[in-house]
């Protein structure tokens, strides 16, 4: 697959780069971060401009993360027309509480710091209802630094995209195994809580 991006990056070049940001945000199995570090590192060689990369792998970013939250807004409204039963809405009610209170800095960590869970932090947010303004704000300051991190790795190290490529893929992966596993540790404790209360 690595050998496949980087032929693809010079010949569709900021539509790939723009494609991939965005689709990767919809949860697409795309390899928007090999993409960007590719594209930085044909920037460096002079091969693409470095400031249209990133300006390219951002607008794709955002409009990712925008669609993603007006799927999970729609999402969640088909749902509640549907009915649920007051057991599912009371937890409903209690996961967008909880969103609500982290909702900032869920977002702004889910754009570069623990990426692959971005997607589904888009379609929680709009799910969940918060606010689309502070939603964009802390999305676009994360996906700034997101692109920032690998257009500008990519372009500095650009005659190792592949180590480097590995290197960051495993360490995103593992930073978000370790997020979920903290989440489910709390989660399970807050019902053996509940259990023992009952």
């Amino acid at each position: 697959m690595t050998e496949t991006v980087l032929a693809l990056v010079p010949s569709y070049g900021l539509l790939l780069v723009a494609l991939g940001t965005f689709f990767s945000c919809l949860a697409l199995p795309i390899p928007s971060s090999l993409i960007m570090l590719s594209a930085g590192g044909f920037a460096a060689a002079g091969d693409l401009v470095l400031w249209q990369v990133g300006a390219t792998a951002l607008i794709g970013a955002i409009a990712g993360d925008q669609m993603g939250y007006l799927i999970g807004r729609y999402a969640a409204q088909h749902l509640r027309g549907r009915g649920l039963s007051a057991r599912r809405a009371a937890l409903m009610a209690r996961a967008e509480a909880k969103l609500h209170e982290n909702a900032a800095m869920a977002v702004f960590f889910s754009r570069w710091l623990v990426s692959p869970l971005g997607p589904y932090v888009n379609f929680a947010g709009g799910a969940g209802r918060i606010d689309w303004r502070g939603f964009t704000r802390a999305g676009a300051a994360g996906e700034a630094v997101w692109v920032t991190l690998y257009v500008g790795l990519g372009a500095a190290f650009a005659d190792d995209i592949v180590a480097l490529a590995d290197m960051l893929g495993n360490a995103s992966g593992l930073i978000a195994a370790g997020v979920v596993a903290g989440a489910l540790a709390l989660w399970l404790r807050a019902a053996l809580r509940h259990r023992s209360i009952a």
